[in-house]
């Protein structure tokens, strides 16, 4: 009984001091995190310079490229057509002949209208060289008066069948060069619509080509109606330079002058139509396609850039981020007037010769030190996208 009694002593023992020790474990303080005194590292940036110089004002506008003459060349006259001398898509000259039309019962009406009228001139010289004689005699007593007026009225009476023929004849021959179908102005002829061998006459509305003139050349574009008055105030002081652009703008495709502005604004779309013409001689606009136009309607001096890539959009409006001499940068608003082939017109909100971010700012916030980065090698600053940004350090 002794022995029982001490082994349970022993145990209870056991048990206190083992849950003593966990208390005494588990109280043990944590020791304090030494404090850091280690500076932020600078975030590597890169930078541009603010610049001053001369900016043209360019207003942009979709446009259609379109022909200032086409012309489907048609017969005037029924007959078969025995000759097509052009090659489609050919460029030709004013009076070049495209199509020829059997002319044997053409030149036959103008033999037969040649032949009535020198018949009826016959009678006409006749008549007059008679009534020449009877007028002296009339005079003398040896003729009567009636007798003159009837030849008179003969003479009268050639005169007008001469006429009559004169007209035939032109009809005639007028018909006859209908057999040749020729080009009404310089351009570029498409694909042939009736082959040799073929009757062609007035009544076939495919004609026999289109010949679309694309030297020089037009566009027709739109632009809103609040930049109308720009456009206009520039036509009155001059020329207004135009230059067209291949849709995705990065090819410069040709240079003319704004012609016209439409006499009126289409109110549903709240733009108005202009017209500019295109000396087009690499013939790089083509009728039909769509282009981008921009009109410079004037020249802003001493004017202010940046690149388009430093421009920030944040809930008070845009902004950039500009470099102070500390390296360290501050946020700054900024107006933009117009961007144009990758850079920013500032209105105001920064000076010429300033630096401001143009990569990197996604870790930037005011008061941050930057380290400027070779801006030869972008990929020293990661420039995430918005779906990204909030995953990189």
């Amino acid at each position: 009984m002794f022995q029982r009694k001490l082994i349970l002593s022993s145990l209870l023992l056991f048990a206190a001091l083992a849950t003593g020790g966990a208390v005494v474990l588990s109280r043990a303080p944590a020791p304090a995190p030494e404090p850091s005194t280690a500076a932020p590292a600078a975030v590597p940036v890169i930078a541009a310079t603010v610049k001053s110089g001369d900016v043209p004002i360019v207003l942009t506008g979709l446009g259609t490229v379109t022909a200032l003459n086409t012309a489907t060349v048609r017969s005037q006259v029924t007959g078969l057509l025995v000759d097509v001398p052009f090659k489609e898509g050919q460029f030709v000259k004013k009076g070049d002949l495209l199509g020829k039309i059997d002319p044997r019962t053409y030149e036959a009406q103008v033999d037969e209208a040649e032949a009535a009228l020198a018949r009826d001139q016959a009678h006409l010289d006749n008549a007059q060289i008679n009534l020449s004689r009877y007028v002296p005699l009339a005079q003398q007593g040896f003729a009567a008066e009636q007798q003159v007026a009837t030849q008179q009225a003969m003479v009268a009476q050639q005169q007008a069948t001469v006429k009559d023929d004169q007209a035939a004849l032109e009809y005639a021959k007028t018909e006859l060069d209908y057999t040749s179908l020729v080009a009404p102005f310089d351009g570029v002829v498409g694909i042939r619509a009736l082959d040799v061998g073929n009757i062609i006459q007035p009544t076939n509305t495919t004609g026999l080509v289109v010949v679309t003139q694309v030297q020089p050349i037009s566009v027709i574009f739109t632009l809103p109606t609040i930049d109308i008055p720009d456009v206009q105030k520039a036509l009155a002081t001059g020329t207004v330079k135009a230059i067209a652009l291949s849709q995705d703008g990065k090819t410069e495709l040709d240079t003319g002058q704004v012609s016209v502005v439409d006499n009126q604004a289409d109110p549903t779309s709240g733009t108005v139509r202009l017209k500019a013409i295109f000396p087009n001689p690499h013939r790089r606009l083509w009728p039909g396609t769509f282009v981008d136009v921009q009109v410079v309607t004037a020249v802003q001096h001493d004017g202010l850039t940046v690149p388009l890539a430093a421009i920030q959009q944040g809930p008070q409006g845009q902004y950039v981020f500009v470099v102070g001499q500390d390296h360290k940068v501050t946020m700054q608003p900024v107006s933009v007037r117009e961007s144009l082939a990758g850079e920013a017109l500032i209105d105001k909100g920064v000076n010429a010769g300033e630096s401001v971010v143009v990569r990197g700012q996604y870790r930037l916030s005011p008061g941050t030190l930057v380290a400027l980065a070779d801006p030869n090698n972008p990929g020293a600053v990661p420039n995430p996208s918005t779906a990204s940004s909030g995953m990189l350090p």
